[in-house]
C-alpha cells in the first residue's frame, strides 16, 4: 500500500490505482480567478501530488503568461506525474485561418502540454470539423478532451424547500434560450470518442454547478451511455463533490478548484468521507 494512503481507509474494491489513473481522476484548476504562483503550485504538488492527476490552465490563462513561465509550470507538473491541459482556448484561434489550429497543436506539443480541450459550444463548428480537430490532436501526439454543456430552462428544475401541501407556486418564466437535446449531446460525444478522444468533459453550468439544482437525469444518462472512465464532471463546490462521490463512488472523474483537492480526497476515502462537516 502506498505511504500516502496510510491516513485513509478505502474499501479494497474501491481503492484506486497509482498514477497514471484511468478512473478516480482529480483534475485541478490552474490560475484563472486568482494568481496561482509557482511556489503555491510547488507546495500543492509536494504535499498532495499523489492525489492530483491533472492541471488545467482554465479560461485561456496561459495565453496571458510568458511562455517561459508556462513551460516551467508544465515541467514542474510533470516532475510530479501530473498531466497538463490547455483548457478551452482553441476556439479563439479559428479566426486566424484554417492552418491556425494545426499550428496550435504543434506549439502545445513543443511546450509540453499533454491534453488539448475543445469547448464544443464555443467552437461552433460542424460535427465533421470537430471530429477532424480531434484527429489532428491525436495525430499530433496529444490527448483530446472535448467539452460539452447542456442548456435547459430553469423552470424545468423542481422548486425545493418546505411549503404547504397544495400551495400555489407561480410557474417560473421560460427563457427563449435554445434547449440542447441531451441525446444529441451524447451522440456527438460518442462520435468524438470513436474519433479518438480520450475524455469527455461536462461543463458545470446548468448541469452540476449547484447541488440544489443538479440535473441528475442528465448526469445519469451521460454516465450510462459513455461510462465513468470516459467522462469528467466539473464540480464547483463541496456539496456537489459530496453528491458525486455518494452517488458514483470514488472512481468518478472530477475537475475541481485547487482549494478543493484535499477535501475531495477525504470524500473519496469512505471513512473520512462520512464525516464531512469539516470539509464543508
Amino acid at each position: 500500500m502506498s505511504f500516502y494512503y496510510q491516513w485513509k481507509t478505502f474499501e479494497e474494491d474501491d481503492d484506486r490505482p497509482e498514477k497514471p489513473r484511468s478512473y478516480g481522476v482529480t483534475e485541478m484548476r490552474g490560475p484563472q480567478y486568482t494568481v496561482l504562483s509557482q511556489n503555491m503550485l510547488q507546495d500543492i504538488f509536494e504535499s498532495m501530488g499523489q492525489f492530483v492527476d491533472g492541471l488545467k490552465f482554465s479560461g485561456g490563462s496561459h495565453s496571458l503568461m510568458p511562455k517561459s513561465f508556462v513551460k516551467e509550470v508544465i515541467d514542474m507538473a510533470h516532475q510530479h506525474d501530473v498531466y497538463v491541459s490547455t483548457g478551452d482556448w482553441a476556439e479563439h484561434l479559428l479566426r486566424k485561418g484554417p492552418s491556425a489550429f494545426k499550428e496550435y497543436v504543434e506549439e502545445c506539443k513543443s511546450m509540453g502540454f499533454d491534453t488539448i480541450e475543445l469547448n464544443v459550444a464555443s467552437l461552433g463548428v460542424p460535427e465533421e470539423t470537430l471530429l477532424r480537430y480531434v484527429r489532428l490532436i491525436k495525430s499530433g501526439g496529444l490527448k483530446a478532451k472535448p467539452q460539452f454543456a447542456s442548456k435547459f430552462n430553469k423552470s424545468d428544475i423542481p422548486i425545493s424547500g418546505n411549503r404547504a401541501c397544495g400551495a400555489y407556486i407561480p410557474p417560473a418564466p421560460r427563457s427563449s434560450e435554445l434547449i440542447e437535446d441531451v441525446d444529441l449531446l451524447i451522440r456527438r460525444a460518442e462520435r468524438c470518442l470513436e474519433a479518438g478522444a480520450d475524455t469527455i468533459m461536462i461543463d458545470a453550468d446548468g448541469i452540476c454547478k449547484d447541488a440544489e439544482s443538479l440535473r441528475t437525469d442528465i448526469i445519469a444518462k451521460v454516465i450510462g451511455r459513455l461510462g465513468l472512465e470516459k467522462t469528467m464532471f466539473e464540480a464547483s463546490n463541496a456539496k456537489t463533490l459530496e453528491w458525486f462521490i455518494k452517488r458514483y463512488g470514488p472512481k468518478v472523474n472530477l475537475f475541481v478548484d485547487h482549494s478543493q483537492v484535499i477535501g475531495l480526497e477525504c470524500l473519496r476515502g469512505r471513512k473520512l468521507g462520512k464525516n464531512n462537516a469539516l470539509f464543508r
